[in-house]
């Protein structure tokens, strides 16, 4: 997870789209107006036909598999003909990587929304860490594409990939915010959060890599422990 940016963490969380919008692209002028003429909308629709294939490359094989003629060959056209959609491979990765935080963002919102009251917090921080491993677990894939350098080289801390980590982040801050005294400063709420989330990423990533199962531990209880850690953690 990137690290929050402190001017955007706070106890309200911004929601986060599951998905980019409807197909089309932003004018050229700048003015931010979504472009929906059929032109563009084509547009949308081959680089939404693209991600889904490059998304199957990589469950298959990984970022190394990730072959943008291969991606061309499958939607039919050349691979030089892509590349009006997608300047590289690492430009293609980055618009993945983008969606895969914007889902992270929405499954994480979508949890404190249906968990217990406010007087649960023990319930309402394990809905939180029960969507975040679900997330994972359903799609490893992606998981990986978010916490991990895809290729040699490659800047995970891209200005693009920093903003877009911020609403999963504020999400995360939100959740355990009301878990801190009134009197906690902010960045009480931001080290909890990030207190959190690392728990959180090293338990998710050894169970998505069959390390759990090879020991044969049941992660289930090691997820609660974290949860009551935080808990804890706020009331110190």
């Amino acid at each position: 997870m990137t690290k929050a940016n402190p001017a955007t963490s706070g106890p309200a969380a911004p929601g986060a789209p599951a998905a980019p919008g409807p197909a089309g692209a932003d004018r050229a002028d700048g003015s931010g107006v979504r472009d929906s003429s059929p032109r563009a909308r084509f547009r949308g629709q081959i680089r939404d036909e693209a991600k889904a294939l490059a998304l199957r490359q990589l469950a298959e094989g990984g970022a190394q598999a990730l072959s943008l003629n291969a991606v061309a060959k499958s939607l039919g056209m050349s691979g030089p003909a892509l590349y009006r959609y997608f300047a590289s491979r690492e430009a293609l990765l980055t618009d993945l990587i983008v969606d895969a935080y914007h889902d992270l963002a929405a499954a994480m919102a979508a949890a404190p929304a249906a968990a217990e009251p406010a007087d649960q917090p023990h319930d309402r921080l394990a809905g939180l860490v029960t969507a975040y491993r679900a997330w994972a677990l359903a799609q490893p894939h992606r998981y990986r594409l978010v916490f991990r350098a895809p290729l040699f080289g490659y800047d995970p801390q891209a200005p693009a990939l920093v903003e877009a980590s911020q609403p999963a982040m504020a999400v995360a801050v939100a959740a355990v915010t009301p878990l801190l005294p009134r009197s906690a400063p902010p960045a009480a709420a931001t080290a909890l959060a990030t207190s959190l989330w690392a728990g959180l990423h090293g338990l998710v990533s050894l169970e998505i890599e069959g390390n759990f199962s090879s020991m044969g531990l049941d992660p289930v209880p090691l997820y609660d422990t974290q949860v009551r850690a935080i808990l804890h953690a706020a009331q110190a």
